[in-house]
């Protein structure tokens, strides 16, 4: 079987890779071990918004006297049926991979895929038969999957990841949830909102703390007054499994403390699947069990790239999609543009949102820059008032003496469709002038971006 592109693996970085490809007139192949769309689109990305819509149902109908209507009274709902929802969601979108593979008539292999020198592949189907194939070019986007500490082996059953958290059969009365990125808050969001008793363990100082200092202490604020229990500065040392539940120690500034519930899940980050998939036969090179690359996603043998969540840089599904169209056009011949990773925009969709770009106050700080900082909380902002979400704030970072862009930082809710703006306005070099000028509808939530470029400047209306 030869073809002048195969692709290992189907997630984002993936199948975009196959589409970009396939239009470009390439014959193209896909080499999938499960099912096609890879881990966001059927364990990660999609099915957890599935959930978190779910709970923000859930919690509106909890607050409809809010919005002027009658108290409901016993609001319930069926644990299986909203992870029934997620998982239909998932496979809809699966689906519509399925659906464009055809349309771009990419030839789809299922089975484990071993890269072999020579620029070839060896497939291993479920039944135990082999296939080989031949590319001139192979693009490896294999992903990642859930992290697991020796002091958090996990089981599946009781210590558990994200995969698992997706599809239990009975909602935990108790969660204990281990570690506080993305994946950790948002999830611990879903169970607590739909009333499990949730603990979050960190072990920085602070929660989600790749973002501004800001954004912290704003979510943990949330969180807290939502009823979530938070520890920092805390480690899980051990987990006994032995009983009904699960009894974690923990060790914090204070001393030791144990935890008890009956599913702990771990959410300590993201490990590349790069084991067992011929690297070391190849000769590819690797850093800290990543695949080295350079600006265009080629390795250090001709012939074989890498995109996405084994490469460095951050685990991101729109990234590696972006990785995808930059690889594949530089296959091409075409004038591709490395990409800019400082302009990658960053999403949570706990409630609060997190959405975030560039550098945060003290990176900028850290970086040298004399900085022009402005902040517009949302409980200025009509819409959000309205919207009954007036917690948050969106903050802007500029460099004072050049006028540039440095970071942008939003917690609110929707802030995630916001950030866009930032994304495109850093990629033209806009300054702040611009932004100004630039007539914002009301009432949005996008004037809090315009109005909080505006105290940066000292031009503030409505602070």
């Amino acid at each position: 079987m030869k073809f002048e592109i195969a692709v290992i693996g189907s997630g984002p970085g993936g199948y975009v890779a196959a589409i970009r490809a396939a239009q470009l007139g390439k014959k193209v192949a896909i080499i999938e071990r499960a099912e096609l769309g890879g881990i966001c689109l059927n364990w990660g990305c999609i099915p957890t918004k599935a959930l978190l819509k779910s709970a923000h149902v859930f919690e509106y109908l909890n607050h409809a006297e809010d919005f002027g209507f009658n108290k409901i009274d016993n609001i319930g709902f069926e644990f299986g049926n909203i992870i029934s929802r997620s998982r239909g969601v998932a496979d809809r979108m699966s689906k519509g991979v399925q659906f464009l593979m055809k349309k771009n008539k990419i030839e789809v292999i299922q089975g484990e895929a071993k890269i072999l020198p020579g620029k070839k592949i060896a497939v291993k189907a479920a039944d135990g038969t082999s296939t080989e194939v031949s590319a001139d070019h192979i693009i490896i986007a294999t992903g990642g999957r859930s992290r697991e500490l020796p002091s958090m082996p996990q089981d599946g059953k009781k210590i558990i990841g994200y995969r698992q958290a997706l599809t239990l059969d009975k909602q935990p009365k108790k969660m204990i949830v281990v570690g506080s990125g993305a994946i950790g808050v948002e999830f611990a969001n879903f169970y607590h909102t739909i009333g499990t008793e949730v603990t979050i363990v960190e072990f920085m100082p602070r929660i989600v703390p790749v973002e501004d200092e800001d954004i912290s202490k704003q979510l943990e604020k949330s969180l807290k007054k939502s009823g979530i229990k938070i520890m920092t500065s805390s480690e899980v040392t051990s987990v006994d499994t032995s009983g009904s539940g699960v009894k974690a120690k923990v060790k914090t500034q204070k001393g030791e403390e144990t935890l008890e519930a009956d599913i702990l899940l771990s959410a300590v980050g993201v490990v590349p699947n790069t084991e067992n998939i011929g690297l070391e036969e190849v000769g590819i090179a690797t850093e800290r069990g990543k695949i080295t690359v350079n600006d265009f996603c080629q390795t250090n043998v001709a012939g074989y790239y890498a995109i996405g969540d084994v490469v460095h840089g951050q685990d991101l599904a729109h990234l590696a999609s972006a990785q995808a169209i930059l690889c594949v056009e530089k296959i091409a011949g075409m004038n591709a543009e490395p990409i800019d990773f400082g302009n990658v925009p960053g999403c949570t969709y706990c409630s609060p949102e997190i959405a975030s770009v560039g550098l945060t106050e003290a990176k900028a700080k850290e970086a040298g820059y004399e900085i022009k900082v402005g902040k517009f909380p949302f409980s200025a902002n009509g819409r959000a008032v309205a919207n009954g979400a007036p917690d948050g704030f969106v903050k802007v970072i500029f460099d004072a003496k050049y006028g540039e862009w440095l970071g942008c930082h939003m917690i609110g809710e929707g802030v995630t469709e916001m950030i866009a703006e930032v994304v495109v306005a850093r990629k033209l070099e806009t300054t702040a002038s611009e932004i100004m000028k630039s007539v914002h509808p009301h009432p949005t939530m996008s004037e809090a971006i315009m109005e909080a470029v505006e105290d940066a400047y000292g031009h503030s209306i409505h602070i």
